[in-house]
C-alpha cells in the first residue's frame, strides 16, 4: 500500500492531467458538454419507465425509482469497466515510449467514470424527493456500495484491459456479456416471481447485489442484511485480488503486444 501511495505522489500530476483528458474528451465539440452527463441517463430513464411501467409498475411502489436504482448502478458499472477494458491501447503510444505506472491509466478512467456517476446521482436524489420518498441519516450508508462498487470495478478493468492486450475480440465478447448482465440484475423487474432457490442465485451477480443495496436503503428504508455487506466487500476485493493477480503477472509483456 505504502509503494502504491509513493507512485501517486511521484506522478499525481501526470494521473490529474489524465483524468482532465478523459473528461474532456468525452464532451469535446458537444453543444451541451457536461450536461449530457445529466440529461443522457434522465431520457434512457424515461424510455425504460414509459416501457416497462406498463409491465411490471403495478407490482412496485415507486417503480421509477426501483427503475433508476438499477440502471444508476448497472450503467456505472457498464462505462467505468468498459472504459477500462481499453486503458492500455488507448495509451499504448505513451506507455511504449516513458516508464510510467500502467494501472495509472485504467484508474484514471474509474475516476472520470465516477464523477460521471456522482452527476447522475443528483439527478436520482431528486427523483427521490419527487417520488416523496423520505430523505434519512441511512443514506449515508450509500457510501459503502459506492466504494465497494469502485473497487471491484477498478478489479474488473484490471482484468480486462490485461486481456484485451492479448485479445482483442473481448472486447465484443463484453458486449455480449455486459447484456447478459443487465438482464441478470432485475433491472426493471422483481426477483419475487422466482422460487427461493432461484431467487438466491442471483446474489452470485455482483452488479445485482450492488442494486440491492441502493434499493433496500432507498426503497425499503432499512439496513440490508448482514450477509448483503459481506458479499459487497468480498466481490470488490476478489476482482482487485483477480486484476493485480493477472497484471503482476504478464506486466512485462504488454509493450510487445501493443
Amino acid at each position: 500500500m505504502a509503494i502504491v501511495i509513493d507512485r501517486f505522489r511521484q506522478y499525481g500530476f501526470l494521473f490529474e492531467e489524465l483524468v482532465k483528458r478523459d473528461f474532456k474528451k468525452k464532451y469535446k465539440r458537444t453543444v451541451l458538454g457536461i450536461l449530457w452527463s445529466l440529461l443522457g441517463p434522465m431520457l434512457q430513464l424515461l424510455v425504460m419507465a414509459f416501457v416497462f411501467t406498463r409491465i411490471f409498475g403495478g407490482q412496485v411502489p415507486h417503480f421509477v425509482i426501483y427503475l433508476f436504482s438499477g440502471n444508476l448502478v448497472f450503467s456505472y458499472f457498464k462505462e467505468s469497466t468498459g472504459a477500462g477494458m481499453g486503458a492500455l491501447m488507448a495509451n499504448s503510444g505513451i506507455i511504449a515510449k516513458v516508464k510510467v505506472p500502467k494501472y495509472i491509466f485504467l484508474l484514471s478512467k474509474n475516476v472520470s467514470s465516477l464523477i460521471n456517476f456522482s452527476l447522475t446521482l443528483i439527478i436520482y436524489f431528486i427523483f427521490v424527493a419527487f417520488e416523496r420518498i423520505p430523505f434519512s441519516p441511512r443514506f449515508l450508508l450509500l457510501l459503502y456500495p459506492v466504494v465497494c462498487l469502485l473497487l471491484f470495478n477498478i478489479g474488473m478493468g484490471l482484468i480486462l484491459s490485461a486481456l484485451h492486450v492479448f485479445f482483442k475480440d473481448i472486447q465484443y465478447l463484453y458486449d455480449i456479456f455486459t447484456l447478459m448482465v443487465m438482464y441478470l440484475s432485475a433491472i426493471f423487474y422483481t426477483i419475487d416471481m422466482f422460487p427461493e432457490n432461484i431467487q438466491r442465485m442471483f446474489l452470485l451477480n455482483p452488479v445485482f447485489v450492488y442494486i440491492s443495496y441502493f434499493r433496500t436503503i432507498v426503497l425499503d428504508r432499512a439496513v440490508p442484511p448482514f450477509h448483503i455487506h459481506l458479499l459487497c466487500i468480498f466481490y470488490a476485493f476478489l476482482a482487485v485480488l483477480l486484476g493485480s493477480v493477472i497484471y503482476k503477472k504478464w506486466n512485462y509483456k504488454f509493450v510487445y503486444y501493443m
